[in-house]
């Protein structure tokens, strides 16, 4: 598999296939919203959008990044959302950068979006169909967000087959700096769990695909088989 690794700002063409990663914290919460039962996401290109998805459909759930604000119901933290029941519920997320990867690649045939959270799921996603080359996106810090990156490197190896210890991965991510400013209270909208939870390698057993329905960026989940099924590696 040619794997690349780009920023956003950096993506001079659509791919075929995109791997949009936000570990800290966007795509964290999207599994965790999907884990508490929300059955779609979509991604807002704007808080004016999101409050706007939400007056047409007050049942819908808003989410932002940074502190609670009028007109949405949560904020992007995985820590806080875990105490959400969102059953059956449409979830509405708008965030700094991880939302903003997922609609710049929005045309491309097959987008997924990850964190370590989905990783395994992510990169048998990948095995399955056996796609040859696949652009990572790297969201955070103009792409250089290193616990995205270690992300991304991950799901690389492992999509190729690869027995990758996590490991050194998430020792990269421990020590990032978006950990650091969760860790320190520099970032608001922050439960003191967000970095651990963060951090937990295939706590999901899906994937995470993500597709223009109509004029929205709609997220789902897809279910991949259980890990005591891997492939062989």
């Amino acid at each position: 598999m040619d794997a690349r690794f780009l920023g956003i700002a950096e993506l001079a063409q659509v791919p075929s296939v995109a791997v949009v990663v936000d570990v800290m914290r966007a795509f964290t919460v999207a599994a965790w919203a999907f884990a508490q039962g929300a059955e779609k996401i979509v991604l807002a290109g704007s808080l004016d959008d999101a409050l706007a998805l939400k007056a047409r459909h007050p049942d819908w759930v808003a989410v932002k990044d940074g502190p609670a604000a009028p007109g949405f119901d949560a904020v992007n933290s995985p820590g806080l959302l875990r105490s959400f029941d969102l059953g059956g519920r449409t979830v509405v997320q708008k965030t700094t950068a991880g939302t903003v990867g997922a609609l710049a690649v929005k045309d491309a045939e097959l987008v997924l979006c990850a964190g370590f959270v989905v990783a395994e799921a992510t990169a048998r996603l990948l095995r399955t169909r056996a796609s040859d080359r696949v652009t990572f996106v790297i969201t955070g810090e103009d792409g250089r967000a290193d616990e995205d990156l270690a992300c991304a490197e991950y799901i690389a190896g492992r999509a190729t087959g690869a027995g990758t210890d996590p490991g050194a991965f998430l020792r990269r991510a421990a020590a990032s700096r978006a950990a650091a400013e969760l860790t320190l209270g520099v970032r608001q909208g922050v439960h003191p769990d967000d970095v651990a939870l963060c951090l937990e390698v295939d706590r999901f057993p899906f994937a995470m695909v993500a597709a223009l329905e109509g004029s929205l960026m709609v997220l789902r989940p897809q279910a991949m088989p259980s890990p005591t099924d891997r492939d062989p590696v």
